[in-house]
């Protein structure tokens, strides 16, 4: 057994261009005040959507230079969505990511979801330290080998 680390990235080469897209979701839950807040742009650091919205894009633009053996692939298009959950104080986010490439945009999309998810938590902290950014997941892709795969 080799006792030296076994890290590599995965060999794409030999894999076809196909069309490839990927959607991920989370949530981030805060106090009902917080939300108040959050909703009506009264937050210390003000709107707190916008900035997460153009974090969540960056970010999924830089996935590569953050997961060490992600392939470095061409974005043709990235959708960063949120919806205001009244009853649960709750913001969920669900990130889109498309392109042609010979590997998946899944990454990408839960990095959006990730960064936009702190960077809305970074807009609240001053009036919340009781948040939870919570159930980042895959929850659909398609292209490539698998074909489309709906998780929800």
């Amino acid at each position: 057994m080799d006792s030296s680390p076994n890290i590599r990235m995965i060999d794409v080469a030999d894999k076809p261009v196909t069309i490839r897209q990927a959607t991920a979701k989370g949530r981030i839950v805060m106090e009902a005040s917080t939300f108040v807040m959050l909703k009506e742009g009264n937050l210390p650091k003000g709107d707190a959507l916008s900035p997460a919205r153009l974090a969540g894009i960056t970010a999924a633009k830089q996935t590569p230079y953050l997961i060490p053996l992600c392939h470095p692939l061409l974005i043709d298009d990235i959708n960063v969505e949120f919806s205001l959950d009244e009853q649960a104080a709750a913001v969920d986010i669900t990130a889109t990511v498309k392109g042609t490439g010979k590997t998946g945009f899944e990454m990408e999309a839960m990095t959006a979801v990730a960064i936009s998810g702190l960077t809305i938590y970074d807009m609240c902290k001053a009036v919340d330290s009781t948040m939870r950014i919570e159930n980042i997941r895959l929850a659909q892709k398609s292209g490539g080998k698998s074909g489309t795969v709906i998780l929800e």
